[in-house]
C-alpha cells in the first residue's frame, strides 16, 4: 500500500495546526480574512475587513459599538496593532459581558483606552458601564507619551489572576490589581457619536494574537500601581517600597491621639476595615483620634475611606502631638467630607473645607465626572511630600491640591486661618499619621505607605 498521499494529507493538516499558533504559543485572535468568531454588540457602527485589517467606522447617534469574540478569556496576554483617526475615541474591552439583565445588554467591564486627545490617556484602565476610571494616566505621568498619533500603535496587554498590565510601543501605562472579574470577552469598541457629530471616522486593528497558556508576567517596572483589593500588598508595590500602615485585622501600629493605647470605643474593625463608630458627629468626643506609633517626614501614603452620607473625617499628617486643642488632634489635613450634606462645605473660605482639599487652606480641583464616586463606595486618597516639601493631594486617580510647605504662599494662607494660633504650623520635619473620629461613620483601609528619599 502506498502511503505517500496520506502522509502528504496528515504533513498538511499538522501544518494548517501549527500555523494558528507560532512556536511561542501566540493564536491569531483575528484569521486577517473575515470576522469568524466575532459578534457585534450594542450599537451600529460598520465592521469590516479589509487588507488584512478590521476597520470600525463611526455612524452618527449611535451607542458605543462593540465587536466582541464569541469565545471568553481568563487570563491571557494579548498584542495587537492599531491605528485610529486622531478626533476619535475608542477601546479594547477584556474580562467584559454583556447580559439581558444587566443594563439591558451594555456591554461592560474593563475597557484598555484609546485617547489620541490632549488628554493622553492612551493604555489607561476605564471600567465601562460600571465604576469609571480604574486607572487614570495622570497617575502615570510618563506613560502618557507612549502613544503616537497619525500611525500604527502597538498595545500589550497581561490579565494575570488579579493583575492588568499594559503597554503602548513598549512603555508600561498602567497597572492594576483588581478582582471584579475574572473572565469574559475581547471586544473593539467604536465609540458612540452624536446625532449632529460627523461621522466616518475610523480605527484599523491589525495583527491581533493571543496567548492563553504558559503565562508570565512581563519583570516588575516602576509605575504607580493601583490596587483595589482590600489590604493587599501586590509583589510590585513591594517593590516600589510601599508597606502596610495598617495590617487590616488588628489594632497594631496605632494607638489614640495623645494616648498609650488604642481607644476601647469608638473604633471597630470588621471585615478589613477600619471604622469610626458613629456618635453624633462630635470632634474627638468618643474613642478619638488615632494616630500611627511612627513618624514621617517625606512619604507617599495610599488610602482607601468610605463615607456614609453627611460624614465628616480626615486624614492628618505631620501630627506632633505637642499641639494644645480642645477637638481633634491638630495637623495638614487631606479632608474627608459629604460635601452635599455636611455643612462643613460650605464654611471657610472659597471652599477650602470640601472633599480631599487641604483644610481650611486649599480648596481642590474639582475630579472628573468619570472619576467621582458615590457616597457609600470606596474612595483612593493619596498624600505625598516630597523631600523638598511640597505635598500633593490625590483622589481617585487625579490631582487635586499641590503646595509647598514653607512658601510664602503657604504661610499668608495659614496667617489667614484657624491655624494661625499655632507657631510653625505643619512644619515639624516629621510627624505622625492621623485618623480623625468626628463622630460620624467613616470606614478605612488599604492603609499604605512609602518613605521617599
Amino acid at each position: 500500500m502506498d502511503l505517500r498521499p496520506l502522509l502528504t494529507c496528515l504533513c498538511i493538516l499538522m501544518s494548517l495546526s501549527t500555523s494558528a499558533q507560532d512556536k511561542g504559543g501566540w493564536t491569531n485572535l483575528f484569521n486577517g480574512k473575515d470576522l469568524s468568531g466575532f459578534k457585534q454588540l450594542n450599537g451600529k457602527a460598520v465592521y469590516e475587513v479589509k487588507n488584512g485589517e478590521i476597520i470600525g467606522t463611526t455612524v452618527s447617534n449611535e451607542p458605543n459599538s462593540f465587536l466582541a469574540t464569541e469565545k471568553d478569556y481568563g487570563d491571557f496576554i494579548m498584542e495587537l496593532e492599531l491605528f485610529v483617526h486622531p478626533e476619535m475615541n475608542s477601546g479594547i474591552q477584556i474580562r467584559s459581558m454583556s447580559k439581558p439583565e444587566y443594563m439591558k445588554g451594555r456591554v461592560h467591564g474593563y475597557q484598555i483606552e484609546i485617547d489620541p486627545s490632549a488628554r493622553q490617556w492612551s493604555g489607561g484602565i476605564y471600567d465601562e458601564a460600571r465604576r469609571g476610571w480604574l486607572y487614570p494616566l495622570e497617575l502615570n505621568p510618563g506613560g502618557k507619551v507612549a502613544f503616537k498619533n497619525n500611525q500604527w500603535n502597538k498595545y500589550r496587554i497581561e490579565c494575570i489572576g488579579n493583575t492588568i498590565r499594559t503597554w503602548v510601543n513598549g512603555i508600561p501605562t498602567a497597572h492594576l490589581i483588581d478582582a471584579e472579574t475574572a473572565k469574559g470577552f475581547i471586544a473593539l469598541q467604536v465609540h458612540s457619536i452624536g446625532k449632529t457629530d460627523k461621522p466616518g471616522n475610523q480605527i484599523r486593528w491589525r495583527n491581533i494574537k493571543i496567548k492563553t497558556r504558559d503565562l508570565k508576567q512581563s519583570p516588575a517596572d516602576n509605575i504607580h500601581v493601583v490596587n483595589t483589593v482590600p489590604n493587599n500588598l501586590s509583589w510590585q508595590e513591594r517593590k516600589n517600597g510601599y508597606q502596610l500602615l495598617w495590617d487590616g485585622k488588628t489594632t497594631a501600629g496605632w494607638r489614640g491621639a495623645g494616648r498609650e493605647k488604642f481607644p476601647e470605643k469608638g473604633w471597630e474593625i470588621k471585615n478589613g476595615t477600619l471604622n469610626v463608630v458613629k456618635s453624633g458627629g462630635g470632634e474627638a468626643v468618643n474613642g478619638g483620634d488615632i494616630v500611627s506609633e511612627k513618624q514621617f517626614g517625606a512619604f507617599e501614603l495610599k488610602f482607601d475611606f468610605l463615607l456614609s452620607e453627611g460624614a465628616n473625617s480626615g486624614v492628618k499628617y505631620f501630627v506632633t502631638e505637642k499641639e494644645k486643642s480642645t477637638g481633634s488632634a491638630i495637623g495638614l489635613e487631606y479632608q474627608i467630607l459629604d460635601d452635599e450634606h455636611h455643612p462643613d462645605a460650605k464654611l471657610g473660605i472659597q471652599g477650602n473645607r470640601t472633599l480631599s482639599g487641604l483644610y481650611d487652606l486649599i480648596k481642590p480641583l474639582k475630579v472628573p465626572n468619570s472619576l467621582a464616586r458615590k457616597i457609600g463606595t470606596w474612595n483612593q486618597g493619596i498624600i505625598r511630600v516630597y523631600p523638598d516639601n511640597k505635598v500633593e493631594h490625590w483622589l481617585n486617580g487625579y490631582k487635586v491640591v499641590e503646595y509647598q510647605r514653607g512658601s510664602p504662599e503657604y504661610l499668608r494662607l495659614v496667617a489667614g486661618s484657624k491655624y494661625k494660633a499655632w507657631d510653625n504650623f505643619g512644619m515639624a520635619t516629621q510627624g505622625r499619621i492621623l485618623l480623625q473620629d468626628h463622630g460620624d461613620a467613616v470606614a478605612f483601609r488599604s492603609i499604605k505607605i512609602k518613605e521617599l528619599k
